[in-house]
């Protein structure tokens, strides 16, 4: 198995793909974090002020908005071997498919884990000079230190989701395609028009988790937490159950 970490690793760091993704979640991050401090206050946009201690939340909150890029790092983890042609050779190396796909699922969570850190400092030293500007830094409290925890906890658990929905579908532009109509299209119709499934959904698990502001009711945080982390493991056992059983194209 590590071996077949260490392998995935260098397939992932030897490309620029990675940088990409890490400088387009830091934007949105960033964006996310600095309109929400732009309009905080703000009577027409009813975001509390500066300093509130839900505007301070949905600030930490900043780098939950980046699962969508963590999501894309997942199905290009998986699929990329399926549109280079590497596939065979991976998996005649490795005739057990199902260590490949495990193999997978744990060098991009760890891999994840430093992006989301990276992410989430960043992220916290906008909010530092951007809110403390305009009067008040967020403070670390109990409360606020679990956002940023399961945000960046959120970013990582994407990324397997992303490994799943690859090992899946295997046509990288498919999967990745499917992946941003559910989530900008799909999600936000159910969030609209069935609010009652809405918080069983990863959207719903990821707002009860981290923060939500004017949205349904949702489960607790602990337990949006669990359902994420099942939406992963999930995804990636489908996935590799899938590779074992299909032939390589």
């Amino acid at each position: 198995m590590t071996a077949l970490v260490r392998a995935e690793w260098t397939k992932l760091f030897s490309t620029r793909v990675w940088i990409g993704l890490l400088a387009g979640a830091l934007a949105l991050a960033i964006l996310s974090s600095v309109l929400l401090t732009a309009f905080a206050g703000n009577q027409e946009s009813g975001i509390p002020p500066v300093g509130d201690p839900l505007y301070e939340q949905l600030a930490l909150a900043g780098p939950a908005n980046s699962v969508v890029l963590m999501l894309v790092l997942g199905i290009i983890g998986t699929t990329q071997e399926f549109r280079h042609r590497t596939a065979t050779p991976t998996f005649l190396a490795t005739p057990r498919r199902g260590r490949v796909i495990a193999g997978k699922v744990v060098a991009y969570a760890l891999a994840a884990v430093p992006f989301a850190l990276v992410v989430t400092a960043v992220n916290y030293a906008v909010l530092a000079v951007y809110a403390g500007s305009r009067g008040e830094v967020p403070a670390l409290t109990d409360d606020n230190l679990r956002v940023v925890i399961t945000s960046a906890l959120a970013l990582v658990i994407y990324t397997v989701i992303g490994i799943g929905l690859g090992a899946l579908i295997r046509n990288q532009v498919g999967a990745i395609v499917g992946g941003l109509v559910y989530l900008f299209v799909i999600e936000p119709l159910v969030r609209q028009f069935l609010g009652d499934a809405y918080p069983w959904l990863p959207g719903g698990a990821l707002e009860a988790l981290t923060a939500t502001f004017q949205g349904p009711e949702l489960l607790e945080p602990w337990q949006g937490g669990v359902l994420l982390l099942g939406y992963g493991l999930v995804a990636a056992l489908l996935g590799t159950f899938l590779a074992v059983r299909r032939d390589v194209a």
